[in-house]
């Protein structure tokens, strides 16, 4: 990882206003239930007249442009959609070809000790979701389609797969806050590397080694106590910018991440969608909030029929599953 330049530690600074600093840790119902949730939320009414924000609403706001600035949060829940496992289910195969290691818990193998004397877990993981494994499935080409119209300012994913750069949004468009695959750091003398000098130690059950100081190349996703990429802390600015803040797939339990669904001014819309109900969107509700509750592909596929995107959203499918089908030959 990058060591803390000036501008990263104001960045830093600035994000600790937006709630506790903790560490970048790893952390389908068929139908959906809206709750255009008003300033009164769940808990009852104040006499509060205003209408309530509803799912027609944030699409006509995108459909006419009037929100141009979209900052899009998600973590795994647009993953699962996909076949994304998770390592920590018993009965995964995944799962299952980790505990040859003798883990004395899942989480351990992002454990910066537990690497250091045992990496081959991490990298049985990391084979399992090299790109390429696993495709992009109608949430990622949605927000690809947001960009391709100019209106993604940036998506934050919580996710280590990279389904997001396959789907084709650019990664100037993209914060990994858990960090990524695509390069690679030495853990003696810290040289940085691009995936293609280590994909295929890791394809073929190797440990990558640096080429210089044969230490372990340990790929650049988060460890529990490491710090969040730089990358993050300089686009906190993005927040203040938005016009339309979408979150869809995540707990917001993970710190810092959680904190940014409340970083938008109090006037812009917020649309939650996901299986449960979690968060601010529980507690302290927002009058212009909406609330998407089930399955989370439905509920976006709903939202780009509100939209009138769909054609176009399946031509875009159809022409990029065209293209990794001729990539993977």
């Amino acid at each position: 990882m990058a060591q803390w330049g000036p501008v990263a530690r104001w960045g830093r600074r600035a994000l600790s206003a937006l709630g506790p600093w903790g560490p970048g840790s790893i952390t389908g119902r068929r139908r959906s239930i809206s709750l255009s949730v008003g300033a009164s939320g769940i808990f009852g009414s104040r006499g509060n007249s205003e209408k309530k924000f509803s799912l027609q609403d944030v699409a006509e706001l995108i459909r006419t442009r009037a929100c141009q600035r979209v900052v899009v949060m998600v973590g795994a829940g647009i993953s699962t959609p996909s076949g994304i496992p998770d390592f920590r289910s018993p009965g995964s195969g995944l799962y299952s070809n980790l505990q040859q290691y003798n883990i004395p818990y899942p989480e351990a193998i992002f454990e910066l000790e537990f690497f250091s004397h045992n990496p081959k877990p991490f990298f049985t993981l990391a084979k399992e979701l090299y790109p390429g494994n696993y495709r992009p499935n109608i949430i990622h080409y949605f927000f690809r389609l947001l960009h391709d119209k100019g209106l993604l300012l940036r998506l934050y994913t919580q996710n280590i797969d990279g389904l997001e750069r396959v789907s084709g949004i650019p990664v100037s468009k993209l914060v990994e806050a858990h960090g990524t695959f695509a390069s690679a750091t030495c853990t003696v003398c810290r040289r940085s590397f691009p995936e293609e000098d280590f994909w295929a130690d890791v394809m073929m059950d190797r440990v990558p080694c640096c080429p210089v100081c044969v230490g372990i190349m340990k790929p650049d996703i988060v460890f529990f106590g490491e710090p969040l990429p730089e990358r993050f802390l300089l686009h906190v600015l993005d927040f203040p910018m938005a016009d339309l803040l979408l979150i869809l797939g995540t707990s917001l339990k993970v710190e810092p991440f959680a904190s940014l669904s409340e970083a938008v001014g109090g006037s812009v819309p917020r649309l939650f969608i996901n299986r449960d109900l979690v968060g601010s969107f529980a507690w302290r509700p927002r009058s212009r909030d909406v609330v998407q509750l089930g399955d989370v592909v439905h509920s976006v596929q709903r939202l780009v029929e509100l939209l009138g995107w769909t054609e176009e959203l399946q031509d875009l499918i159809q022409r990029e599953t065209g293209k990794l089908d001729g990539r993977d030959k």
